[in-house]
């Protein structure tokens, strides 16, 4: 059952995204196509800067201000986002636009523990 549910929204996706660019090429005219062009350029220009970032990133989170994790999935997510961007279609270039938008929650790294103790004292006699 399980199977045929996948199944079913794996085949059923594609065709949902036929029909949707048909209807606004029926609209709109060869201006979907431009639309297509650009959501691809913009995909493949997301995916390049991401491809450098990535580098600057793991530097930052090596120099203590957030996680590798975290730097890894905010790199990862830019690139599902490139991806879903280069395939044609309104749906996938909602869903890589949700993606760009919603952030990553953030997370506090706690500082190493070295043994050190900040603060301020007196001596008391």
């Amino acid at each position: 059952m399980r199977l045929l549910l996948i199944l079913i929204i794996l085949l059923g996706f594609p065709v949902l995204e036929i029909s949707i660019l048909m209807n606004l090429a029926e609209q709109y005219g060869w201006w979907v196509g431009v639309y297509l062009l650009g959501s691809a350029s913009l995909g493949w220009l997301l995916i390049q800067e991401e491809r450098l970032a990535v580098f600057g990133r793991l530097y930052q989170a090596s120099q203590g201000t957030q996680t590798p994790i975290r730097a890894l999935l905010t790199s990862a997510s830019r690139l599902v986002a490139g991806v879903l961007l280069i395939l044609p279609g309104v749906i996938t270039d909602v869903l890589a636009v949700l993606i760009l938008l919603i952030p990553m929650p953030q997370s506090k790294v706690p500082p190493p523990e070295d043994g050190v103790i900040e603060g301020e004292f007196r001596r008391e006699e």
